[in-house]
């Protein structure tokens, strides 16, 4: 499957499974179709995405890696540290019949911890671009900081990266890509619908202000 238009990819990205039983410890949740297609179109656009390497941290159920592979990346590779949510992204690549894709069950501050060791014997994370959607910090209940360790390791391990974030945080997001070595190029916005999925909700939806910024990396670019 190789999709040539936007509203088509939005589409596809309907059908792909979303999280059955969304952990508010882990802040899942799904990311809507319009946004992953609209991000991704402009992924595309800019060069990023067809024929590329792609690496999805913070996978869940796959929705952004297997729609990169939708606009023609030639590989996606996906970690996750919910079992349930890589058992679903592998029943949906077996189901789907997509090929070029690995998404594998494994903590991301494990795989920091060997990059920074150099230390893979698993893992070769050597890729053109990554996709980077950490938890928010939107709910109080979820451990505060925790982007920062998805940030490092998508600039060590990639040209390009796509990372999102709370609206809120940009001043600190711009500075911390640049201590890293890396420079924010554009920037995405959008109101990211948190729906009732949690039994302490008491909205059946609110909106937050979501930003998705492109950082390249000038320091250490793969090739």
């Amino acid at each position: 499957m190789n999709i040539t238009k936007k509203k088509h990819l939005e589409i596809a990205i309907e059908n792909i499974p979303k999280f059955e039983s969304p952990k508010i410890d882990l802040e899942q949740y799904s990311t809507p179709a319009p946004i992953a297609a609209d991000l991704l179109w402009n992924a595309k656009s800019l060069g990023d995405i067809t024929n590329k390497s792609i690496l999805d941290l913070g996978c869940g159920t796959g929705i952004l890696g297997l729609s990169s592979i939708f606009l023609g990346a030639k590989s996606v590779t996906g970690f996750d540290i919910d079992s349930s949510s890589i058992e679903l992204v592998n029943k949906t690549v077996e189901d789907m019949n997509i090929s070029n894709t690995n998404f594998f069950l494994k903590d991301i501050y494990d795989i920091s911890s060997e990059y920074i060791d150099s230390n893979f014997e698993q893992f070769n994370l050597n890729f053109d671009t990554a996709i980077t959607n950490p938890p928010f910090g939107a709910q109080s209940r979820v451990e505060k900081g925790a982007d920062r360790i998805f940030m490092e390791l998508a600039l060590k391990s990639s040209n390009v990266v796509y990372s999102f974030h709370m609206a809120e945080t940009e001043g600190f997001v711009k500075k911390y890509y640049e201590t890293l070595g890396g420079e924010l190029t554009h920037k995405f916005s959008y109101k990211f619908p948190l729906v009732n999925s949690y039994e302490f909700h008491n909205q059946e939806i609110r909106y937050i202000d979501v930003v998705v910024f492109r950082v390249i990396n000038l320091d250490n670019p793969i090739k």
